[in-house]
């Protein structure tokens, strides 16, 4: 699609600083580029926006539930783009997915049971079974010369008979893989044989840029795998959402589901009724806009790739999905790569909280102008060692 035909200016600068903005005001005052939190700088959906304005329009902010209509445009939206039917009642509203994670630590096994996990990996996989008293096992991807890819052998070696979960992130952030059907697969052979439950963080699956990669959930491989496995979704990331803390967990198993349930009871709050209000509005109206996102970040995506691969001592493998670039720093022999860029005016997240020191995560998601000024710092910074 080019740029004459786009109907959304992802181009348009959005001023965030002053409004609260995580992301913007950790540098509050400092000539650096915030490119590390998982949000995007774009305006969200007009068509969330509307219905955001009407709904405080009505001006009354009660207790409020899930409209009836979001419910049956979730499932229509699951059966449409990833062919997976689920039923209404497997749906359970969470005020966010980092909330899922750690619940669905308290619902594996028992206090000092473990939860395995793929690293480099988002950092709540880390830290949501030590908030559920849980031994956490890292498993490293490989990084080979097919890119970043689980190794079976070393998942199935690393569980051990206390392990209860295996928590998935899929598509994979940091690394941007689209895991294929064969490698879901595998991977749920191995939590049949060894009687595991999976949570399977599926947040990204809207983000997917190569689009001969099409996201598989889990749960959809078969009844079987659907029995033990938890899905996490959400709006917040595909429609620059996530302040208004709205997702969802799709739990097939009834027994599964109301221990979710009752594990929730009494402490974890309701979404609220703008989250409500924007969810139904991106997953009924908003595909347009998606699609010129997609279209904007692709762009993006290559700009990165191109402009990484010229400077010296940096890698990174190609991304299939999300709008995060995961830069492998080691050979540049520099020992703190995120203060280094940081120095340098680009605010990057650290490998270290996700498991992986030497390495740094890049937001691509904003403005291509802003994109390009962050990648001449990073360039001129390395220039200058």
């Amino acid at each position: 699609m080019s740029s004459e035909t786009i109907p959304f200016d992802f181009d348009l600068p959005a001023d965030r600083r002053g409004t609260g903005s995580q992301k913007w005001d950790r540098y509050a005052g400092r000539d650096v580029i915030p490119m590390w939190v998982a949000d995007m700088d774009f305006r969200s959906p007009p068509a969330v926006i509307a219905a955001l304005q009407e709904r405080v329009a009505h001006g009354v902010f009660g207790y409020t539930s899930a409209p009836g209509e979001l419910l049956r445009v979730i499932v229509e939206n699951l059966v449409r783009e990833h062919g997976w039917r689920v039923e209404p009642q497997w749906i359970v509203w969470l005020p966010g997915l980092v909330t899922g994670l750690n619940l669905a630590c308290l619902l594996a096994g028992d206090t000092g049971d473990a939860v395995i996990t793929l690293t480099p990996i988002y950092p709540p996989f880390l830290s949501a079974p030590r908030h559920a008293q849980r031994e956490c096992i890292r498993v490293p991807l490989a990084n080979g010369e097919a890119g970043w890819v689980i190794d079976l052998d070393r998942l199935t070696a690393a569980i051990t008979p206390r392990t209860r979960m295996l928590m998935l992130c899929h598509p994979h952030n940091p690394v941007g893989r689209v895991y294929a059907r064969d490698e879901l697969a595998a991977i749920a052979q191995i939590c049949l044989r060894h009687d595991l439950w999976i949570c399977s963080d599926e947040i990204h699956c809207g983000l997917i840029l190569d689009a001969d990669k099409p996201h598989t959930p889990l749960a959809a491989l078969s009844p079987e795998v659907a029995e033990r496995t938890l899905t996490l979704m959400a709006p917040s990331k595909t429609y620059n959402i996530p302040g208004l803390g709205m997702s969802f967990a799709v739990v097939p198993n009834v027994a599964l589901r109301q221990r979710l349930l009752q594990v929730m009871a009494g402490f974890t709050p309701s979404v609220n009724a703008l989250g409500f209000t924007a969810a139904l509005a991106a997953y009924r109206d908003g595909d347009a806009w998606r699609t010129a996102l997609l279209d904007y970040l692709r762009c993006n995506r290559d700009l990165v790739e191109q402009r990484v691969a010229d400077l010296p001592g940096l890698a990174m493998r190609h991304v299939e999905a999300t709008y995060l670039a995961w830069i492998d720093t080691r050979q540049t022999g520099i020992a703190d790569p995120h203060r280094f860029f940081e120095e340098a005016g680009v605010g990057l997240s650290d490998g270290r909280d996700f498991g992986a020191p030497g390495f740094v995560r890049l937001n691509f998601g904003c403005r291509r102008a802003l994109l390009e000024t962050a990648l001449e710092r990073m360039c001129a910074a390395l220039g200058r060692r």
